[in-house]
């Protein structure tokens, strides 16, 4: 075994590790918000670990470069779409009215709701009377 099949494996091991941190997360965080964030960032870097990993061993054992450009070009996509997925559901979760959990102490996003309905509120109507 060479230098980088034993580096893709660590990788891999890397990887495995935050997927074991993400299913801890959602075990122990206490509402769906928290559970989201947390396993939407260690499954991500889990991902990219394995992914990555798998890569790197495969050129390390004697596989084509393409294993590895493939595996990078995946790799970029989850780190892309992972986190936009994450709001979309949880942005849709506030929405429909899942309480936050009742020890959180800021609600940014119920503070920019209410800023945004007073601006619309205060500004004049187009199209009113002469």
């Amino acid at each position: 075994m060479n230098a980088l099949a034993a580096l893709g494996e660590v990788l891999v091991l890397i990887g495995t590790f935050f997927y074991f941190l993400s299913t801890l997360g959602l075990i122990r965080m206490p509402d769906v918000y928290n559970r989201m964030q947390t396993s939407t960032k260690s499954a991500t870097l889990g991902s990219l670990g394995v992914i990555i990993g798998v890569g790197i061993w495969a050129v390390g054992n004697g596989l084509s470069w393409a294993w590895l450009v493939k595996a990078t070009v995946i790799a970029v996509f989850l780190l892309l779409t992972n986190p936009i997925s994450a709001h979309a559901l949880i942005r849709a979760a506030y929405k429909s009215g899942i309480p936050l959990w009742h020890g959180s102490v800021v609600d940014k996003y119920r503070e920019h709701i209410e800023a945004k309905e007073k601006v619309e509120t205060e500004a004049p109507q187009e199209g009113g009377e002469e």
